[in-house]
């Protein structure tokens, strides 16, 4: 929420987000009011069923695009307002029962609307073609389902399956939520044993304090390793459900094949970003062995990964961070600025730290006519502020691409990292320019090379586990065959720059994102060496990048990754660009290294 303080700036506090701009609650007339609207919209278009020939018209066809689009966008709002409720408390009990029937309700709406998903999918392609030249700015969303032809299956099959998935994997996943959100850990702080949820429970693996940082680990894996009997066999059936569906129906050729078609990105393209990263993993090992210098250790531990090089830890007070990205904002563009701000002056954020709440960060996009929703609990780390820039970030995508449609605004998952990490990089750079102080500056530069690794190698590596994760599973792997896999994994990623203990063979267990979007974390890599990309084009040109950039964001989900880039003059197909992400954190090592050096002259 908003003050106005004294000099006239909004002063802004922590708070949960309002969702008045949904629906004003789970009892509100007007929420009934838009179950039996969509309902009857549902029917009605069902009814014109009939016009779909082979010879329909362009205007006809258009009226009945629309049509789809209006369904949709209540669709959006029903469904938004559900996981939004949900994501704010996940143990209510009320709020999870009017999710599980919105979910219901979808897929029954769906069963009764997909016949036009189908039917143009299965149209001959000279009537396709002669559609598409009039189908205006639906154009790419209909030649996308165009590329599921070959894996789409017959009406009643499709039917069973959207009814099989409300209770079956959509329902595991919301278990998995619940179990896991409710969750609390315990350590001792200073002589006094907390209860913490898991996002105050990682603020102490950056702790200036080895020990703590080893008790946090051991107490997450020690929660998480306690439930991994069940935890797995929730991950392996969805594993199962996502193989029998897509390989065993659809005949998609891999489990990863299925994401990278949704993303529309070439499977060639997805191999060489792999591949790329897994050959750069000696850039992270040499970081590491730096960073061991610089703490004084002849090796770090995997716990002490992202531990800070300085003792003293620096907080932001929620409106100092607040004022922080949207200035940080406004110094590289003033309409970005004001669209971020819009999130946190019509309360679209929840920044408070609460039980029941759904851990980690995320921003929502629920159709073209509304600002956003943004979740995070807020903490007060310097990591804390790149979360806010980065949600915001998201927030400011989706709203510079609101001038498409419900079914194309939504970025593909391999650029929607990209106004996120942009913007990271934008409080990074106004930190190092306006604070001279040398321990100030070498601590942005390493936090910038903690969250490189974070957010490309890890990934990386958890999206090489899941391939082969998948495979095993299907060859009948055990949840210990997993906890191995996952361990060798890290010991290939880490080699001997690092001692890796046993207990980190449970993390895979605590990854929510291989539940619910499998092989979704390889978008992350992508974001980041692209951005990387990017921003050093940024430096270099200054105001004549941004026409550029703005054009890559203002795209959304209109045209595929490949396209978009290609009109921005990024090829994104050969080695070279991808390697071209790990030159420039290559070059950010070597400041690291230069600093040593100096540091050790003036030693001397």
């Amino acid at each position: 929420m908003t003050v106005e303080s004294k000099n006239g700036q909004n002063g802004y506090q922590m708070g949960p987000w309002r969702l008045d701009d949904l629906f004003q609650g789970l009892e509100a007339k007007e929420l009934q009011d838009a179950i039996v609207r969509i309902e009857q919209d549902v029917s009605n278009f069902e009814e014109k069923r009939p016009l779909l020939e082979p010879d329909l018209s362009a205007e006809l066809f258009q009226g009945l695009l629309h049509d789809y689009e209006t369904i949709v966008r209540q669709a959006s709002r029903l469904q938004s307002f559900a996981g939004l409720s949900f994501a704010a408390d996940t143990q209510n009990q009320q709020v999870q029962s009017f999710m599980a029937r919105v979910q219901q309700l979808m897929a029954e709406l769906d069963n009764h609307s997909m016949f036009f998903t189908l039917w143009w999918k299965q149209l001959d392609e000279v009537p396709a073609e002669r559609l598409l030249k009039r189908s205006g700015p639906y154009r790419y969303w209909l030649e996308s389902l165009r590329l599921q032809r070959p894996h789409t299956l017959s009406e009643a099959e499709e039917k069973v399956i959207n009814l099989k998935d409300v209770n079956g994997v959509q329902a595991l996943n919301m278990l998995h939520d619940a179990i896991t959100n409710r969750y609390t850990f315990r350590m001792t702080v200073d002589g006094e044993e907390k209860e913490l949820t898991r996002g105050e429970l990682t603020v102490y693996f950056r702790d200036s304090r080895p020990e703590l940082r080893a008790a946090a680990y051991q107490e997450q894996f020690r929660v998480y390793r306690d439930d991994a009997p069940i935890l797995g066999q929730i991950y392996q059936a969805c594993v199962r459900d996502w193989y029998s569906e897509n390989v065993g129906l659809r005949n998609y050729e891999s489990p990863i094949a299925v994401r990278n078609l949704r993303n529309d990105v070439p499977g060639e393209v997805v191999n060489t970003l792999l591949d790329v990263c897994r050959d750069s993993r000696g850039i992270f090992q040499r970081f590491f062995r730096l960073k061991a210098r610089w703490l004084g250790m002849d090796r770090l531990r995997r716990y002490d990964v992202y531990a800070p090089i300085d003792e003293a830890d620096k907080t932001y007070a929620f409106d100092q961070a607040a004022h922080l990205v949207l200035d940080s904002y406004r110094q590289f563009d003033a309409d970005v600025a004001g669209m971020a701000q819009r999130v946190l002056d019509e309360q679209h954020l929840d920044s408070e730290v609460r039980r029941g709440k759904r851990m980690g960060a995320f921003c929502a996009t629920v159709e073209p006519g509304l600002t956003p929703w943004v979740l995070q609990s807020y903490q007060g780390r310097p990591e804390d502020v790149a979360t806010l820039a980065h949600e915001l970030g998201h927030a400011v995508h989706s709203m510079l691409a609101a001038h498409h449609t419900a079914l194309t605004q939504r970025s593909s998952l391999p650029l929607a990292e990209t106004a996120s990490t942009f913007g990271e990089m934008l409080v990074i750079d106004r930190l190092l320019a306006e604070d001279n102080d040398p321990t100030v500056q070498r601590a942005l530069l390493f936090s910038q090379m903690d969250d490189a690794y974070a957010t490309i190698m890890r990934q990386a590596y958890f999206a090489l586990f899941e391939r082969e994760a998948h495979e095993k599973i299907h060859e009948g792997a055990s949840i210990d065959d997993l906890t191995e896999l996952y361990l060798q994994h890290l010991q290939e990623q880490f080699g001997d720059a690092l001692e890796l203990s046993d207990d980190f063979r449970y993390e895979w267990v605590a990854i929510p994102h291989i539940y619910s979007s499998p092989f979704y974390v390889y978008a992350y890599a992508f974001g980041q060496l692209l951005v990387l990309a990017l921003y050093q084009q940024y430096r270099e040109e200054g105001e004549s990048f941004k026409p550029r950039y703005l054009e890559i964001l203002s795209a959304g989900g209109s045209d595929s990754p490949t396209a978009i880039l290609q009109r921005a003059g990024i090829d994104i197909n050969g080695r070279a660009f991808w390697q071209g992400g790990f030159e420039v954190l290559e070059e950010l090592l070597g400041k690291l290294e230069r600093l040593e050096i100096r540091d050790l002259e003036i030693g001397d």
